[in-house]
């Protein structure tokens, strides 16, 4: 595996597990985060400096109010020689406070340093984030778990993907 599809997985993991700490295996130090945020169903500041300022927005704060927290990147790995990488990425989880069930996708896209592979720069756009009912949380989870975690082909996400009409956007975006 590559220094940067690695660099990707421990921040997706770094995210949903809540541990600061390994976006020191993802991130440089003075690392750059740009959001860009097509929802009113979450919010995040616009840009973040610093690997310590990363992992606050996107893992701390994250972390207070989200749980079961299972991330996708959808396709295939950077490989080895890659200092950019674009790829679509898919969210469920939960609210810790309500139990409400958010899916949510968008993109992301990465700048490597060459020799590391470690991100330099990330931007996340975040093209829709569905509010669903607690009640869908089980089914969702279900799908989430049977997928090959984190980085899936859209084929097969979209295969399984329960029928649930809050999500309906989110299949829809992922089938483009």
């Amino acid at each position: 595996m590559s220094n940067t599809a690695r660099s990707i997985e421990k921040y997706i993991f770094a995210k949903d597990a809540n541990r600061p700490d390994l976006l020191r295996q993802s991130f440089t130090p003075d690392a750059t985060l740009e959001m860009v945020v097509h929802t009113g169903t979450i919010s995040f500041p616009p840009q973040v400096s610093g690997r310590a300022g990363i992992a606050d927005v996107l893992v701390r704060r994250f972390g207070q109010s989200y749980e079961n927290v299972y991330t996708f990147c959808l396709g295939e790995p950077p490989s080895a020689e890659a200092v950019t990488h674009d790829c679509k990425w898919l969210v469920g989880m939960s609210v810790k406070e309500t139990g409400e069930l958010r899916i949510g996708c968008g993109e992301y896209h990465w700048c490597f340093e060459p020799q590391s592979g470690l991100a330099e720069q990330l931007r996340i756009t975040i093209e829709h984030m569905q509010v669903c009912p607690p009640q869908e949380l089980e089914p969702v989870m279900n799908w989430l778990q049977s997928l090959d975690y984190p980085w899936c082909l859209p084929g097969e996400m979209i295969e399984r993907a329960p029928q649930i009409s809050c999500m309906a956007p989110v299949i829809e975006y992922l089938q483009d």
